[in-house]
C-alpha cells in the first residue's frame, strides 16, 4: 500500500454534502483559514490542488472553505496521539465536528479521531512498531469487523518466515475504512457508486513557514536520527521455493 494522509476537517455535521457540493472556495478565505490554524506563522499562496494530493510535502497547507465544512491538508496537523491537539484547534472546532485522519504507508502507521464540538468522542492511533499509541472511546461501527478478528492480516506470499504481524489487522486497511465512513472517498481499493470523486474537490496549496526557522531545524535534526537509527537499506527477491531471500548490493548490481 502507498497510502498517505494528514487532514483535518471542521465540519457543522457529516462532511459529505460538503464534498459533494464542492467549488472552489475564495483564496482570501483560505488563506485567513490557514493562518489562523498557524498563526504568526509565514503564509503565500503557491498554487492550486484537489484532495487526490492528501499528503502534501512539508511546510506546504491545502486548505479550502466549504459551505459546512472547512478542510486542511498538512502533516503538521496530524498527531500520534490525537487528544493531544492544540488548543486553539479545539476552540476553532467549537459548536462544530473535527475530524483527523492521517495514514503513512511506510510504517504503517494510522491515526484517526472526531471531536464533536470539542469533546474527544474517539481516538484511535497504532502502528506495528510502536502498538496502540491511543484508543479512547468506544469503536466505530466501521472498525468493529477488525477489533472482532474478522479481516485479518494477510502476510505477503513468501514473506512465511517472519514473526507474526504484531496487531490484530492492518492499520491501512482500517483507514480506507475510516476514510470513507469520515471523509467519504477512499485511495486505494474498490471504488464504491456513492464514493466521491477526491479530484474534483478543489484546494488551495499554500508555503506556510515558521519565520524563526526553529521548526524547520528540528525537523531536519528529526529526519537526520532517523536515517541514522535505519541502518543501511537491505533488499530482497523470491528465491527458488517462493520466498523472499535476502541479498547483498553485488547480487542486485548483477540483476
Amino acid at each position: 500500500m502507498g497510502a498517505k494522509t494528514a487532514l483535518v476537517v471542521f465540519a457543522d455535521g457529516d462532511l459529505r454534502p460538503a464534498l459533494l457540493g464542492a467549488v472552489p472556495s475564495a483564496r482570501a478565505e483560505a488563506e485567513a483559514l490557514v493562518r489562523e490554524v498557524f498563526p504568526g506563522y509565514d503564509v503565500a499562496l503557491v498554487g492550486d490542488s484537489t484532495l487526490e494530493v492528501t499528503y502534501p510535502p512539508d511546510d506546504i497547507t491545502c486548505a479550502t472553505v466549504l459551505p459546512g465544512a472547512v478542510l486542511l491538508c498538512d502533516r503538521r496537523l496530524v498527531l500520534d496521539r490525537p487528544s493531544e491537539l492544540p488548543a486553539h484547534l479545539l476552540r476553532r472546532g467549537a459548536g462544530r465536528r473535527i475530524i483527523m485522519h492521517g495514514m503513512h504507508s511506510v510504517v504503517d502507521w494510522l491515526c484517526f479521531a472526531v471531536w464533536d464540538d470539542g469533546q474527544l468522542v474517539r481516538s484511535l492511533s497504532l502502528s506495528p512498531d510502536s502498538g496502540i499509541l491511543e484508543n479512547i472511546g468506544e469503536p466505530f461501527d466501521f472498525e468493529r469487523p477488525y477489533w472482532a478478528g474478522e479481516r485479518p492480516f494477510e502476510p505477503v506470499p513468501g514473506w512465511s518466515g517472519k514473526d507474526p504481524y504484531p496487531l490484530p489487522f492492518h492499520p491501512l486497511e482500517l483507514g480506507e475504512e475510516a476514510l470513507r465512513a469520515l471523509f467519504g472517498f477512499v485511495i486505494e481499493g474498490r471504488q464504491e457508486p456513492d464514493d466521491i470523486d477526491a479530484d474534483t474537490v478543489h484546494l488551495h496549496e499554500f508555503l506556510v513557514t515558521d519565520p524563526s526557522g526553529e521548526e524547520q531545524a528540528a525537523r531536519e535534526a528529526g529526519y537526520e536520527r532517523a536515517t541514522r537509527d535505519m541502518g543501511p537499506p537491505r533488499m530482497f527477491r523470491p528465491g527458488p521455493d517462493g520466498t523472499m531471500q535476502e541479498i547483498s548490493w553485488d547480487e542486485f548490481s548483477a540483476g
